[in-house]
């Protein structure tokens, strides 16, 4: 009998590829009796690989291959493998692999020490590392005596707990190794052991560990240059393949049964462990909840009911409710969770860190909102608390908190004060190869072209929110199979797969890397709070270079070794609510105490804001698909907000049309039954919530909201046994209420269908309750509200934009540009209607740049003007009095393009020229001054330069369009005015629809504007062209196939005007429009194409038609029938000239030889010839 004590699995990351249930399953159908987990540094499987093996019959033994320290500096690390007896050494363990990540990173790999290993050393039984461990290298260098030193050393440490390792898996220095290594241990009376290196589970997935090998160091396959460091014996064999390996060193094949029956851990799983909360004067911990929690309900309904008399009337019924929840709350064991999430809320909500109302589940417990963890009365919003703690099914509780994104990490800080840094850390979460990543990863390494690799990947379906897999669907599909089979789906795929080897070798090599662990991140939000030291529980990991140690486990694997997580989300809104709630307070009087708890919920105004779509930057209701339903909508309370946020996701969305006609009477509310009237009156009979079903269950079905909150589960898993079991207490129950069974089940399976996709009405409450707070804030303080959503948003160009347009043309808002001598690093509001330019919007600034710009204004300056107040005078007084340690070229060019020196100096050419001579001048000045200004007497400084300010280099003034391009690349879009301003009073007259006007059609759309965003991808049919097209009143997306790209390359680029035919379609992804481009044109080929004629009105003299036609003749390009075409297009404009002598007037049609090309100089030439007459192209009219 064998036990295998060396393995590497996938989370290994770099070199392993064992999946744990795929050798646990192995090392059972072998028999054998115990498996050990030995993953390169770290434990992150350990608890999973426990709980496979445990439910698989074979023992657990929980290790690591560990780095240690060269003895000498300069030699490489080696290796050794650590096993854990029990207890004391996986506490041993997991405080080795902490220090090693957090304090003993060399060259980004963790590296254990000598001595943390003597100090440690206990509980852990240690494998010499074969070739890669100390010994092993000293064997391999010949050196005797170092390796029996340095095994005595081991042994030392180890204290009958070190064994001699030997391996024989195929590599050249195996045997030579076996040997000197048996010798050595019989010299010194050591025991040895076998072990195999595993890294793959079998003999076939060789190629595929490889190639993982090689998408990690960025290698290629068939590269014959590549070292191989690894063999293809280091699959899983069974004991009899190890037995016949070592059957000349029999000892070493016992001795793995010896170290498996030595190492017994028991991990005590699904224990909660929370660190213990101080209570005033040791109060006993239930007792002060329950105080705490009577406390702060009194405070709530002083709130909600001023009056006393209401008060009281309204009291009996918030008693009953949390002495309910109370009660199950101390009978889960777990009021310090609530007090301990209580406590930093607090604290966060007194120290100026915004939280939510609320999210998830959590907002349906009226004790949260006693506590304050919560902002929304549950009982008036109908919120039940067994949907977030059922006191029929014993789980932690799970409180998702949002703070202010800017001070989330402050919050923490408070909680690693209060409990201890060593008790407090974030989570580790392991980012896993998809479908189309490991055909990308796996095309690379075999070194086949992107653009194939992508082309197959692209046959993976890619809808937003669902994962799809590249293995074989089984045959027959088991039940409750919620897999979605990319090879099912897509039958292009499966066909390739079919007839093309290379796609059926990529696609298979995916396969078997597909879901792997492929990199080690951190958890968006959650923290652990230990009651001690964290490496009491777990093992930490901390990414070199980062200064935040994680948990070696995921969320799944703390909470199942008891560690609690609570979750610090970080939400934008609560930072832009901030921002806006710190403009009011300062800039209105009488809101030196405003608050957003305390705004009204039934503001009319802001109702219709929703209701006429206005909803950009409205948090939770910012898209074009959520605006146009909330038209239709009209939403006119809270409720229906709520309702709204439920449905407008896939599946219920179906029920929108049906749920605004039944609001606005259109259609007959109905009810599944005349006793859930109250259930779902306030959704006119539709099921919107989870909460809605369990009611349901409870007034039809007698179930308790507990069994409700059971069910509900249950239908969401869709298991037919359980399902089947339901149904009959459903049945049972509704016929004690006389409900026939017919009725019974028809009433069940609408319960079923919507408990699939019901949404979770606490959450939607508390998010929708944060979107009226923003829908408000833009309504009765809509500057403040646009300056703090920019602020936010200022490193997205994209989303600036959108918020500029918005509070120009919707809101009636303006702007002050960018200024140097006004403008602060965010965007600030001057009036009701006015907002100032943010200086960090600009790109290549950069807060403290910005922050050294505002400093030198006040006259807290660096340099020898540092104490000079007020604006600055002139781009030199500028660089002389800014810290240039904050200031660079870059700098100054972007504040030059967005035009931040306009007040100064309007020529931004000039300025953008003269930096490198006002840098010469502000260092000359700074010489000077250190210097003492000896020489000022004479205006000359020590080096003989003038000190006084010289002249801006001379430049002509940037046009139009190099204007706004230059201040595009500086602010992400044109500030100052609009490329299309030049052009549209002409196009106008043949391109009449703006694109804010479009309306879905089947017809061709002939639109017009400026292209941004200019990109060419690789789509699934060639090459594809995407961009967007902006005409001041919206912008599109379009997109170009490669013919229209290659007929129009010179046109098809940023910041061009085009003309463009094309067809609509519906864009999913965002709910509008976009546009399939089939032509193109520029400005002087849409003048051939929709233009009749050239009208030229003579003035006091003719025009020289002769010489006009020689310098711009049509572009010759003859078809069969002798048109002239450019691109497929006419490409010749007919001249009319006309002419009148007092009221009469004539015009005259000039011949063919006259036609011309109408280019922007041609018509500037034809403009020149007519005198003091005028030229003219016109269009058909309407």
């Amino acid at each position: 009998m064998f036990v295998h004590l060396r393995l590497h699995t996938e989370f290994s990351v770099v070199d392993g590829t064992n999946r744990i249930d795929e050798v646990a399953k192995a090392a059972a159908k072998d028999g054998q009796p115990a498996l050990a987990i030995t993953d390169l540094n770290n434990l992150f499987g350990a608890i999973k690989f426990y709980k496979e093996t445990r439910g698989k019959g074979v023992k657990p033994v929980l290790g690591a291959e560990v780095f240690v320290e060269p003895e000498e500096p300069g030699n490489p690390p080696s290796r050794i493998i650590l096993l854990v007896q029990g207890k004391q050494g996986y506490l041993n363990l997991s405080e080795l692999l902490a220090r090693a990540w957090t304090r003993g990173v060399v060259k980004n790999q963790p590296l254990c020490t000598w001595a943390w290993l003597e100090e440690l050393g206990e509980g852990l039984i240690a494998l010499a590392g074969a070739q890669a461990g100390p010994v092993g290298q000293a064997i391999i260098k010949g050196d005797d005596a170092g390796a029996a030193r340095l095994a005595l050393r081991l042994a030392g440490i180890f204290p009958h707990r070190f064994y001699l390792e030997i391996q024989r898996a195929g590599r050249a220095d195996d045997e030579a190794h076996v040997v000197s290594a048996v010798q050595l241990a019989a010299r010194l009376n050591l025991p040895v052991v076998a072990t195999h290196p595993v890294q793959f589970a079998t003999a076939d997935d060789y190629e595929a560990h490889e190639a993982r090998v090689c998408i990690s160091e960025g290698e290629i396959l068939g590269n014959q240059r590549r070292v191989r460091k690894f063999t293809r014996e280091q699959y899983f064999k069974s004991s009899a393949q190890m037995e016949a390996l070592f059957a000349d060193v029999p000892s070493a094949i016992a001795n793995t049964l010896e170290i498996a029956k030595r190492c017994n851990l028991t991990l005590v799983l699904g224990k909660p462990q929370l660190p213990d909360f101080p209570t005033p004067g040791g109060m006993p911990i239930d007792e002060y909840f329950r105080v705490a929690s009577l406390e702060g309900l009194e405070e709530r309904l002083a709130h909600l009911y001023p009056k006393e008399a209401e008060r009281d009337n309204q009291r009996p019924r918030y008693l009953e409710r949390l002495e309910f929840e109370i009660n199950t709350i101390l009978k889960m064991g777990f009021p310090g969770y609530f007090l301990i999430v209580g406590d930093f809320i607090q604290w966060a909500k007194n120290n100026g860190c915004p939280v939510g109302p609320g999210r998830g589940s959590g907002a349906g417990s009226l004790v949260a909102y006693a506590l304050k963890i919560t902002d929304l009365d549950p009982l008036q919003y109908n919120l039940l608390f067994e949907r977030f703690l059922n006191p029929e099914r014993v789980s932690m509780p799970d409180f998702d908190i949002d703070f202010c994104q800017s001070n989330r990490d402050r919050v923490i800080d408070y909680v690693k004060d209060k409990y201890g840094k060593d008790a407090v850390s974030q989570i580790a979460t392991f980012g896993t190869m998809a479908a189309k990543a490991a055909i990308r990863d796996v095309g690379r390494v075999m070194d086949m072209s992107y653009t194939f690799c992508d082309g197959i990947s692209k046959l993976v379906p890619g809808k937003p929110g669902m994962s799809y897999t590249l293995q074989y669907p089984p045959n027959p599909k088991k039940e409750g199979d919620k897999n979605n089979y990319a090879l099912e789906l897509e039958p292009l795929l499966a066909e390739r797969v079919q007839k093309e080897e290379d796609v059926k070798t990529i696609i298979e090599m995916a396969q078997k890397l597909e879901g792997m662990t492929r990199n080690i991140g951190m958890h968006a939000g959650g923290v652990l709070i230990a009651p001690g030291k964290l490496t009491d529980f777990c093992p930490l990991y901390q990414q070199p270079g980062s200064d935040s140690a994680v948990s070696q486990y995921d969320k799944d694997d703390v909470e199942a070794i008891g560690l609690v997580k609570f979750d610090f989300l970080g939400l934008a809104t609560l930072t832009i609510l901030e921002i806006a709630k710190d403009f009011i307070v300062k800039r209105h009087k009488g809101q030196e105490n405003f608050t957003f708890e305390n705004i009204p919920l039934d503001d009319s105004r802001t109702y219709q804001l929703f209701s006429d779509g206005k909803t950009e930057a409205v948090f939770q209701f910012e898209s074009r698909g959520m605006q146009g339903m909330l038209k239709e909508a009209r939403p006119s309370r809270l409720e229906d907000l709520i309702a709204l946020n439920a449905l407008y996701r896939p599946g219920p969305m179906d029920l929108i049309p049906s749920f605004v006609n039944r609001k606005h009477g259109k259609e007959v509310v109905e009810y599944p039954h005349p006793l859930v009237e109250k259930v779902l009156s306030e959704t006119y009979g539709i099921m919107v919530y989870q909460e809605q079903v369990m009611q349901t269950a409870q007034v039809l079905g007698g179930y308790s909201l507990g069994g409700a909150d059971m069910l509900r589960r249950a239908m969401g898993k869709k298991k037919a046994e359980e399902m089947a079991e339901h149904r009959e207490i459903f049945r049972a129950g509704a016929a004690k209420q006389n409900i026939s069974q017919e009725k019974a089940d028809e009433v069940f399976d609408l319960m079923e269908k919507f408990a699939g996709y019901g949404f979770n009405k606490s959450h939607a409450a508390a998010y929708s309750l944060l979107a009226y707070q923003t829908g408000w804030l833009k309504v009765h303080y809509t500057a403040e509200f646009f300056c703090a959503n920019m602020t936010v948003e200022m490193d997205d160009t994209d989303k600036l934009k959108v918020l500029f347009e918005d509070a120009i043309k919707n809101f009636g808002l303006s702007f002050e540009p960018p200024d140097v001598n006004r403008g602060m690093y965010r965007f600030e509001p001057v009036t009701d209607k006015v907002i100032r330019y943010g200086l960090g919007a600009i790109k290549g600034t950069g807060q403290q740049a910005i922050e050294a710009i505002i400093a030198a204004r006040e006259g807290r300056g660096a340099g020898p003007r540092g104490d000079t107040k007020g604006p600055f005078t002139s781009l030199f007084d500028f660089c002389v009095r800014v810290d240039r340690t904050r200031l660079n070229k870059r700098t100054l060019e972007a504040l030059i393009k967005a035009g931040a020196f306009d007040a100064m100096n309007m020529n931004r050419a000039s300025l953008a020229a003269s930096i490198d001579r006002a840098f010469d001048f502000a260092n000359a000045t700074l010489a000077n001054a250190n210097q003492g200004g000896l020489f000022d007497m004479m205006g000359e400084d020590v080096h003989g330069s003038s000190t006084q300010e010289p002249e801006l280099v001379e430049m002509t003034p940037w046009g139009v369009k190099e204007r706004l391009t230059m201040e595009k690349t500086a602010v992400g879009f044109y500030l100052s005015g609009h490329l299309f301003d030049e052009v549209a009073s002409e196009v106008r007259r043949f391109v009449r629809t703006q694109i804010d006007e479009l309306l879905d059609s089947r017809e061709p759309q002939i639109l017009a504007g400026i292209i941004s965003d200019f990109r060419v991808i690789n789509g699934q049919r060639g090459r594809l062209a995407l961009f967007k097209l902006d005409d001041k009143s919206a912008t599109i997306e379009a997109s170009a196939d490669e013919n229209v790209v290659n007929a129009h390359r010179d046109m098809l680029k940023d910041d061009e005007f085009v003309v463009m035919s094309g067809r609509l379609q519906l864009d999913h992804f965002s709910g509008g429009l976009r546009v399939k481009v089939q032509q193109v044109w520029d400005l002087a080929g849409a003048r051939a194409k929709f233009g009749r004629y050239l009208q030229v009105a003579i003035g006091d003299t003719a025009p020289d038609v002769q010489r006009l036609v020689r310098e711009f003749p049509p572009r010759r390009q003859e078809t069969e029938q002798g048109e002239v075409l450019v691109h497929g297009l006419r490409v010749r404009m007919g001249v009319r000239c006309k002419a009148g002598q007092g009221q009469a007037t004539a015009e005259l049609q000039l011949g063919e030889g006259s036609r011309f090309f109408p280019s922007d100089a041609a018509l500037a030439a034809w403009s020149a010839q007519a005198g003091t007459g005028s030229v003219n192209v016109v269009y058909d009219a309407g």
